[in-house]
């Protein structure tokens, strides 16, 4: 048994620190106290919770606060399972209960950002959740031990527009296209300098590609980013 629900306990909230903390690695994506100030002030702090009775366990997490007043818009900071709990269509659930909650209090977009050399999350948020790139950004959260494993924090904008989700490009419109590793991940473990190589290739191909006025319309796992005009 799995359910979603909102992290209203400390007891819940430090959990969620250690869960996000055993994902993300020893630079801390967010501490206790500021979880528990947003859930306190309003926003969504929700956890994934597997089993039931003692066996009940926290697999996941999902952080998201309001944005700008009048633009009806959220920012999701972080959703994230354990990787065994990955692959189970479970992160899938949990936006789609972010997307709900949002939509219950009259919010029609949420933003996030994510490394564009991550395969797994581009498919997941461009062709499974239909969300849309508005942004390439470099080196946004500088270099850190967490996600990026100590390489530069370059960065794709992406808008969820609830009641709009994005189709994939037809054929003959993809333009062009840019290929990124199967799995970065584990590659900036085994040889960090090739994964740094191609955080440097993908930048240059993004910059010029968007420079030539293209924009980034969908992904797919064989081809990599799809650009249209």
């Amino acid at each position: 048994m799995r359910t979603i629900r909102d992290l209203d306990t400390v007891e819940l909230i430090i959990d969620a620190q250690g869960v996000l903390d055993a994902i993300r690695g020893k630079e801390r994506v967010i501490d206790a106290g500021t979880l528990r100030a947003l859930q306190q002030s309003g926003n969504y702090v929700v956890g994934l919770f597997d089993g039931e009775g003692d066996d009940e366990r926290m697999v996941g997490a999902s952080i998201a606060f309001f944005g700008e007043p009048g633009r009806r818009a959220m920012h999701s900071h972080i959703t994230a399972l354990l990787p065994e709990y990955r692959g189970r269509g479970w992160g899938r659930e949990l936006k789609e209960h972010q997307r709900q909650w949002a939509f219950s209090r009259d919010v029609g977009q949420i933003t996030w950002t994510f490394d564009p050399l991550v395969a797994r999350n581009a498919h997941f948020f461009l062709t499974v959740l239909g969300a849309r790139v508005t942004a390439y950004s470099v080196n946004v959260y500088g270099i850190f031990g967490g996600g990026d494993a100590g390489d530069e924090s370059d960065r794709l904008d992406v808008k969820w527009a609830l009641a709009d989700i994005a189709r994939p490009p037809a054929d003959d419109a993809v333009v062009a296209a840019l290929e990124i590793p199967t799995d970065i991940e584990a590659m900036r473990v085994s040889d960090p300098e090739a994964a740094h190589e191609w955080r440097l290739r993908l930048r240059a191909q993004m910059e010029e590609t968007l420079g030539r006025g293209l924009r980034i319309a969908g992904f797919d796992t064989k081809r990599g980013y799809l650009f249209t005009e």
